[in-house]
This record gives structure tokens, C-alpha cells and sequence, in this order.
């Protein structure tokens, strides 16, 4: 499975940014897909996943203000994000679940000025 994330970008704090990330290769019986991001001086954490089932949870930091979706081929992953923060700014890497795998994209990067 390759994913490809897009999106990321340069945004004023209160803005606004949409990422997306297709997967390719194996696709078939994806399972969770999300959202991490990495933030200078700290660890990887989970922004926003979403099972198959369309459970969904979110980091504290992000309830309300953003949203992850599925396209219904379950190829595509979204990450609408509102009322952006500078502490948002990051990479965001987007995963997938695969038959106990996970995949990473290669990470776009998310600038939100003060």
C-alpha cells in the first residue's frame, strides 16, 4: 500500500487547510485510516483516525475544529481543518491499517502563522 498525502500548506491562525491522502497498491480490506502529525521537539501523535466502520476519534487538541472523513471506496482520507492554531503547525502524516500493517504517506506540512 503507498499513500500519498497532499494538502498541507502555509495558513493564517483562524484559517483554514483540507489535506487528502490516497491510497494505492492493495487496497482492499483497509481497516483504520488517519492522521498523525509530528510538531518540533516532540513525539508523533495521533490527530484524527477512522475505522472502517466509521468510528471516529480525535486528539483533544483538534475536537471541533477538525473533521477526517472516508470516500466510500475507502482509497481516500480527508482532513478538514478549521480555526487553525500555530501549535497545529507540523508534518501530518496520513496511515493506514492493512491486515495488521500499517502504511505511512510521506507527510505534508501544515504552517499556521500567528
Amino acid at each position: 500500500v503507498q499513500l500519498q498525502a497532499s494538502g498541507g500548506g502555509l495558513a493564517q491562525s483562524g484559517g483554514r487547510l483540507r489535506l487528502s491522502c490516497v491510497a494505492s497498491g492493495m487496497t482492499s480490506g483497509m481497516q483504520d485510516m488517519g492522521w498523525y502529525r509530528q510538531t518540533p521537539g516532540k513525539s508523533r501523535e495521533m490527530v484524527a483516525r477512522m475505522t472502517f466502520s466509521g468510528w471516529k476519534e480525535y486528539a483533544d487538541s483538534v475536537k471541533g475544529r477538525f473533521t477526517i472523513s472516508r470516500d466510500s471506496t475507502d482509497t481516500k482520507v480527508f482532513l478538514e481543518m478549521l480555526r487553525l492554531k500555530p501549535e497545529d503547525t507540523g508534518v501530518y502524516y496520513c496511515y493506514a491499517e492493512r491486515a495488521m500493517h500499517d502504511f505511512w504517506g510521506q507527510g505534508t506540512e501544515v504552517t499556521v502563522s500567528s
